[in-house]
């Protein structure tokens, strides 16, 4: 086996050897040819980069000459920044040899790939915001999608999340929904961010949050390159859950049962024993987040290479790749051996013929993460310190009695160890299950396909083209398991030696490798668009494009197909190149509607004017380019309705009904009432905005945005009384309202050694329930009016006191009533806001609200000669957390037999009074305590240092001298710093892997 496998890399390194030798061969063939490059008033260019398809290349003196050798009848590509690309044939090569100046923003590197469409930056009129990674990826080497979103992308909330409104959908390869996740950094050209109305518009319904457009890099003509990326790192934990030990656990378990009326569970001696004795088999005092347990650090490994080329027929791209990440449990290395993925991707585009070329591309993933049967880290939440030992040391228990020698001479041991138990958890005791239970290893594997072709219509009418697209995908993630059985041992002890042994399980191995699925889902895309483009009358452009798409998912176990299919139209008019207007319209269909009303016409348009063009501003020294836009639209969409069949009266199994003849029927209750003019939930939009470059230097782009989210499909709660909620249709009636603006700039600038680029992005987004359908007691729990994510809970007003409560312990008249349960002193008070005597969940009110209206990026590059210093800040503010959320609810609300952490320490005792921040503890179940109440919230506001990067790059002269083209080495570093008044709060991780600071050494090379 070990063989084969290292056939199989020497194989791979062979061919990897030839390759490269290829390359530097072809490089040394050929005929050596001279040629100048000029502008279109005849003055030399420098500077210009020429490739030819061996791989050669020459760059463009001050004279704009160039010598590059070429083999017979092979072209040359010639660019450089600002100009139009030329392909020139060998013959050709005579003379000089003419660029084209490019407009602002309309030359190759402004493309903006829109998934459908691409498109200048300059003739777009939506808000769409984009990002090359081409020339980042040196300076910011992270291999992570959602990190070249996060903070870089302006409107975008964290990695998805497009203005407030919702996750986008992602686009990548022209493929509706697939998974970012999937992706490194190193395989991608451009992000592209689709926010309003226009710009969705041709993805029809699933548009509707927005689009996140990622296009992978493909080969180019004559540029051979091979790239190789290696980065390796350690991970540290940033912070840890911190639970008490056995002493303190006993004492405060003590003091709960006392506060609830009930006897000391724990001795006083024995908790003398605990805290004094040597012997911690018998008093132990567990902690799983120890480092004997928990890793005080893991590494990573991230290997990828690039391989591209091609000429002018024939283009390839390949991505090959494999990360390693280690487990933070501690026990068993073997068998939590952690995460590998290996991922291979292969784009290839060649020419049929004349008018037909096409593309095909093909990505290979495969992913493990091989751990123990037990996830620790959940059960560290919740086995208190002082329930037993995992471990039972041989040399401590007492063999004289023969069953006990008995039992040890079966038995299998772990170091010199037995594997402890209690009667509580038996044979499944989970560090036990972890060290002898076997394995689980998750396999996940993705496979997707795409294929492109495009005609070339010009021989029917000039500026005419059509293209089909079709894909495949295929996700499936299954376990791999050994479900071992194993004995367990709980002592029975006498002075410090185990004198018996109660057994539980028994010790079978097992012999064959268990399979289960954990889901199957596959995709299938099909869309095919015509395009016209043509030029008249000189100054007017006009550019159409009809479209067709159709996407499915099918799920194993899941009966019905997601399907989603719609046609599109866009029609976009300029003068001159800077005064532009768009029309897009989809018409959509949808299977989660009734008959009647399953189709529905998405209008949109925008215009935009470059004003910079005018003569007014054309000359002027301060602004180089000012562009002023404004579009809105309606986009008709299904995504937010969650199901199908919604519109139809829907009936379930009751009770039998007997008869006195002795004979019975089943009753049938209707569960949902009918609809028939359900239809199709709204996006009404509207963007202004403008686009600016100003002083050469300085860019800035500014939108003003006004979504609706109307006719969303709910329940109407105010129309029907409450004996007929079993009999009510659903509805279209609420609305959401989102207002806000974006702001973002760029600065570049160089200074012979020393350059600087600082961007920065902010984004406010205000949300508003803008129309329900309710009834509540009281006013002040009315939603409608308010935002989205307001929480709604209790006024606390500090703890009960003594002075509360009579000597029966009963409270005080005047004061308001608890209806979740009976309070002593130290309970959390809770204001009357409705004056009836009594606390209950009517007494809620608006006391937050969980989004950030506020966010922000800031990114820095600086670079000094042959130093890059590069830092990324991203941050929030004006939002509230909530410390009973899911995350948190097993660490802050401690009651009856729970594990005790760290903030019980600051409980409520009549010593603590004046100076207690957290309630009184509870051998109980404690309703009134922990309930959504201002008491468990906190400022979530903070400013993080997401990453920073350290890169030197290799002077040309020691690159010839290894043989490679471009060598940088970088230092780097993610989650470094965080500024905010409860990032202890915001960076702790409960039950589950820790967030980390991680340290990476990478390294870069171009062939």
């Amino acid at each position: 086996m070990k063989i084969n496998k290292l056939y199989r890399l020497f194989t791979l390194a062979s061919l990897m050897l030839f390759c490269f030798c290829n390359v530097a061969i072809a490089q040394t063939e050929g005929v050596e040819v001279t040629a100048t490059v000029v502008d279109e008033q005849g003055n030399p260019i420098s500077g210009v980069d020429v490739y030819s398809p061996n791989g050669g290349k020459a760059s463009s003196d001050v004279n704009g000459q160039f010598k590059i050798k070429l083999n017979d009848d092979q072209s040359v590509v010639i660019q450089k920044k600002g100009y139009e690309s030329v392909i020139v044939a060998m013959s050709d090569l005579l003379g000089n040899i003419t660029m084209e100046k490019s407009l602002f923003l309309a030359s190759e590197d402004d493309e903006i790939k829109m998934g459908v469409a691409t498109k200048d930056r300059r003739n777009i009129i939506g808000a769409v915001s984009s990002i090359n990674t081409q020339d980042r990826l040196t300076y910011d080497n992270t291999q992570f999608v959602r990190n070249y979103i996060n903070g870089l992308m302006l409107g975008v909330r964290g990695s998805d999340n497009v203005r407030g409104i919702g996750d986008a959908v992602f686009v990548i390869d022209g493929v509706i929904g697939r998974d970012p996740n999937i992706l490194n950094m190193e395989e991608v050209e451009q992000i592209t961010v689709l926010k309003d109305a226009n710009s969705i518009a041709l993805y029809g319904s699933q548009g509707r949050n927005g689009v996140i457009v990622i296009n992978t890099k493909r080969g180019k003509a004559n540029k051979k390159e091979i790239n190789v990326n290696i980065r390796s790192g350690i991970s540290t934990p940033i912070s840890l859950p911190n639970y008490l030990g056995s002493v303190p656990y006993m004492q405060l378990f003590n003091e709960a049962r006392i506060n609830d009326g009930l006897d000391a569970f724990y001795d006083s001696a024995l908790i003398q024993e605990f805290r004094t004795s040597s012997n911690s088999y018998k008093y132990p005092d567990l902690d799983l987040y120890s480092t004997e347990y928990v890793q005080p650090f893991v590494s990573s490994t991230n290997v990828l290479t690039e391989f591209s080329g091609g000429n002018d027929k024939n283009q390839y791209y390949v991505n090959v790749g494999w990360t390693r990440n280690e487990d933070w449990v501690n026990i068993n290395d073997d068998i939590n051996a952690g995460t590998n993925r290996f991922n291979v991707r292969g784009n290839l585009d060649f020419k049929i013929n004349d008018w037909i070329s096409s593309s095909l591309d093909g990505i290979a993933i495969i992913s493990t993460d091989k751990s123990s049967r037990a996830n620790l880290l959940s059960a560290a939440t919740t086995l208190r310190p002082n329930t037993y030992s995992p471990f039972l040391p041989l040399d401590l228990i007492d063999t004289s009695d023969p069953t006990v020698a008995g039992q040890l001479q079966a038995a299998n041991t772990f170091n010199g160890m037995l594997l402890g138990s209690t009667q509580q958890f038996g044979a499944d005791a989970p560090i036990a299950l972890a060290i002898a239970g076997g394995y689980r290893n998750t396999v996940f594997r993705s496979t997707q396909f795409n294929n492109t072709i495009n005609f070339d219509l010009d021989r029917i009418t000039k500026g005419l083209s059509a293209k089909t697209y079709v894909s495949f995908d295929f996700y499936d993630s299954y376990n791999l398991s050994i479900n071992n059985q194993f004995k367990t041992y709980e002592p029975t002890w006498e002075g410090d030696r185990i004198t018996s042994l109660g057994v539980f399980g028994e010790d079978i191995k097992d012999q064959t490798e268990n399979v289960s699925t954990n889901g199957f889902i596959s995709r299938f895309g099909l869309y095919g668009l015509i395009n016209y483009e043509t030029t008249f009358a000189k100054n007017h452009s006009l550019n159409t494009t009809l479209l067709g798409f159709y996407n499915s998912q099918r799920q194993n176990d899941v009966i019905q197909t997601d399907v989603d299919a719609h046609l599109g139209f866009q029609m976009t008019y300029d003068y001159k190149k800077k005064l532009f207007f768009d029309f897009t319209g989809t018409y959509t269909n949808s299977i989660k509607l009734p008959e009647g009303n399953r189709g529905g016409l998405s209008p949109t348009s925008g215009i935009a004017y470059i004003i910079s063009e005018e003569p007014f501003l054309k000359n002027s020294k301060f602004i180089d380019y000012l562009k002023l836009k404004a579009s809105g639209g309606i986009i008709k969409s299904d995504q937010g309705i969650d199901g199908y069949y919604l519109y139809d009266v829907n009936y379930s199994s009751g009770n039998n009904i007997n008869w006195a003849d002795g004979n019975s029927n089943r009753r049938q209750n209707i569960t949902q009432g009918e609809n028939l003019d359900l239809t199709f939930e709204e996006r009404i939009d509207l963007n202004i905005g403008l686009e600016t470059y100003v002083m050469n230097s300085l860019w800035l782009e500014f939108n003003y945005f006004k979504s609706e989210l109307d006719k969303q499909v709910g329940f109407l709660n105010d129309q029907y009384p409450s004996f007929y909620d079993n009999f009510r249709p659903y509805n279209n009636f609420d609305k959401n309202l989102y207002t806000g603006f974006e702001i973002g700039m760029n600065f570049n600038k160089t200074y012979e050694d020393f350059s600087i680029s600082l961007g920065a992005n902010v984004l406010y987004s205000q949300t508003e329930r803008a129309k329900r359908s309710e009834v509540f007691a009281e006013d002040y729990l009315q939603t409608q009016g308010r935002e989205i994510s307001t929480i709604f809970g209790l006024v606390d007003q500090g703890f009960y006191a003594e002075a509360d409560f009579d000597t029966d312990g009963n409270l005080n008249a005047g004061l308001p009533e608890p209806q979740f349960g009976n309070v002593q002193p130290g309970d959390i008070k809770y204001q009357d806001q409705n004056g009836d005597d009594m606390i209950d969940n009517d007494d809620r009110i608006a006391i937050g609200q969980a989004s950030s209206p506020w966010t922000y990026g800031v990114n820095l590059n600086l670079k000094y000669k042959r130093f890059n210093f590069f830092v990324l800040a991203t941050g929030q503010t004006g939002a509230e957390g909530n410390k009973l959320n899911n995350s948190f609810n097993e660490y802050y609300s401690v009651d009856g037999n729970d594990k005790y952490s760290e903030v019980v320490l600051g409980r409520w005792t009549p010593a603590t009074a004046s100076t207690a921040t957290y309630p009184r503890l509870s051998s109980q179940t404690n309703q009134n305590n922990f309930r959504t109440s201002t008491f468990w919230l906190y400022d979530n506001s903070y400013l993080n240092i997401n990453r920073a990067q350290l890169t030197y790059e290799f002077q040309e002269a020691f690159c010839n001298q290894l043989g490679i083209e471009d060598f940088s080495i970088n230092l780097s570093g993610t989650n470094l710093f965080e500024i905010g008044e409860n990032k202890d709060i915001r960076q702790l991780r409960i039950g589950t892997t820790p967030l980390s600071r991680v340290y990476t050494l990478g390294l870069r090379m171009s062939f």
